[in-house]
C-alpha cells in the first residue's frame, strides 16, 4: 500500500475506533472509556501498518511488537483502575458544564480530538513500517528499542508502586513520595515520553523518518504542558496538603535526586 493510502487507512481506523468507543460511553454514561481505548487504538494502527506497510518484516515486527506491549499494558491498567470507579473528574466537569449537550460535545472534544492526536502521535509507527529501506535493522533501531524499554520500565513500575500505595487504607490522603516517585513526580508520564522518543528513533532509521518528530513532540507537550502534569498537579495541590512540599523537593519530570 502506498504511504499516502496507508496514512489515510490509519486515520480511518483511529476515527472509527473512537467513534465506536463514543457509542460505548453513551451506554455506560462514562466518557472515561476514551482513556481505556487510547492504548488499544495505537495497537490497531500498528497492526494495520504491519499488515499493509512496505517495510521489511523485521522492522514491522519490532515496531508492532513494541507498540502492542505498551498499548495493551496501558489499556489493561486503565481498565482495571476504572472498573469500579466513577467517571474521571475531567469528564464529569465537562458533563456538568454542557449538560444535555455533553454527548455530542464529547464526540468532538473528547473522542474526535483523541483520535486525531492518536494519529499524529503514531506517525513514527506508521512511517517506520511504510518505508522499505533500510532492509535490515541497524543502530537506530537498537537505540529506539532500548529507549522504549527504559520508558516502559518507568511507566509500569511507577503505576505498580502507586497502585500498591493507594491500596493501603493508611495512605488515604497522603502523597506517594517513595520508589521512583521520590525522583520524579510523574514517572509514568516520563516513561510514556521515552516510549515515543524510542519509536521515533526507529522511524529515524528510515529515509523519510525525520519529519515524524512531530509525534513525540506532541506527546511530550501534552504530558508536560497541557493535559498531563499541569492538570493533575492543580488538582493534587488542592486535595493533598502535603503535595506543595513534595513539589518543592521533587523533580517534575526528569528523574533527579530529591532536594533537601
Amino acid at each position: 500500500m502506498p504511504p499516502a493510502e496507508l496514512l489515510a487507512a490509519t486515520l480511518t481506523v483511529a476515527l472509527a475506533g473512537m467513534a465506536g468507543t463514543w457509542l460505548v460511553s453513551l451506554v455506560k454514561r462514562d466518557a472515561s472509556v476514551a482513556d481505556v481505548f487510547w492504548g488499544l487504538g495505537f495497537v490497531l494502527i500498528a497492526l494495520v501498518c504491519c499488515a499493509r506497510g512496505a517495510g521489511p518484516p523485521a522492522r514491522k515486527i519490532l515496531v508492532t511488537g513494541l507498540v502492542a506491549l505498551w498499548g495493551l499494558r496501558l489499556s489493561a491498567y486503565l481498565l482495571w483502575r476504572s472498573w469500579a470507579a466513577d467517571e474521571d473528574y475531567r469528564y464529569r466537569a465537562m458533563r456538568n458544564r454542557y449538560g444535555s449537550r455533553f454527548p455530542w460535545v464529547s464526540l468532538w472534544l473528547v473522542f474526535g480530538l483523541q483520535a486525531a492526536l492518536m494519529w499524529v502521535v503514531s506517525l513514527p509507527v506508521q512511517v517506520a513500517q511504510a518505508s522499505p529501506l533500510p532492509a535490515r535493522l541497524g543502530p537506530l533501531d537498537a537505540a529506539g528499542a532500548i529507549l522504549w524499554m527504559v520508558g516502559v520500565g518507568f511507566e509500569a513500575v511507577g503505576d505498580w508502586q502507586l497502585a500498591r500505595f493507594k491500596a493501603d487504607p493508611a495512605n488515604r490522603g497522603q502523597v506517594m513520595d517513595s520508589g521512583l516517585w521520590a525522583y520524579t513526580r510523574h514517572p509514568n508520564y516520563f516513561g510514556d515520553t521515552l516510549v515515543w522518543w524510542g519509536l521515533f528513533a526507529i522511524a529515524l532509521a528510515t529515509p523519510s523518518g525525520a519529519w515524524t518528530v512531530v509525534g513525540p513532540v506532541v506527546m511530550t507537550y501534552l504530558l508536560m504542558r497541557l493535559s498531563g502534569v499541569p492538570l493533575l498537579e492543580r488538582r493534587l495541590v488542592k486535595t493533598r496538603p502535603a503535595y506543595t512540599d513534595y513539589v518543592r523537593r521533587t523533580s517534575a519530570f526528569v528523574p533527579w535526586p530529591p532536594r533537601a
